[in-house]
């Protein structure tokens, strides 16, 4: 493996635990990480205590916006696949009644100090 791509993948566990930690402090249960299944990967799947909600939540960062905002990483059709896989996590848990959403979590570096967006519900017209 490269550099570029080792760099890469450290570069977003390191956005991956900062969003699991920013969701924890927030009062959000983390029930997986890096769910995968042939349909796609959810970053992760956490509960919202304060909704009941299962939030299946995209983790997106940038360093810097020569690429734009990280959320604006996050297209309809990536959005139409994370609803996929949520819909067979909740079919494997047998949950298919509970309320869920899809959440972005983005992350913008500037120096070292990570600005935290939390976007909820990204699923309202994009489906």
């Amino acid at each position: 493996m490269t550099r570029d791509f080792m760099d890469k993948i450290e570069k977003g566990q390191k956005g991956e635990d900062w969003a699991a930690r920013f969701l924890e402090q927030n009062g959000y249960r983390i029930l997986a990480r890096n769910y995968r299944k042939r349909q796609g990967e959810i970053d992760i799947i956490a509960n919202d205590p304060s909704t009941g909600e299962t939030v299946f939540v995209e983790v997106k960062m940038r360093k810097g916006k020569n690429f734009g905002y990280p959320e604006e990483a996050v297209t309809p059709a990536k959005i139409r696949k994370l609803a996929s896989t949520a819909l067979h996590y909740l079919m494997e848990k047998q949950k298919e009644d509970t309320l869920w959403r899809i959440d972005i979590i983005a992350i913008e570096m500037e120096d070292e100090t990570p600005e935290i967006k939390h976007l909820k519900n990204v699923t309202q017209n994009q489906l």
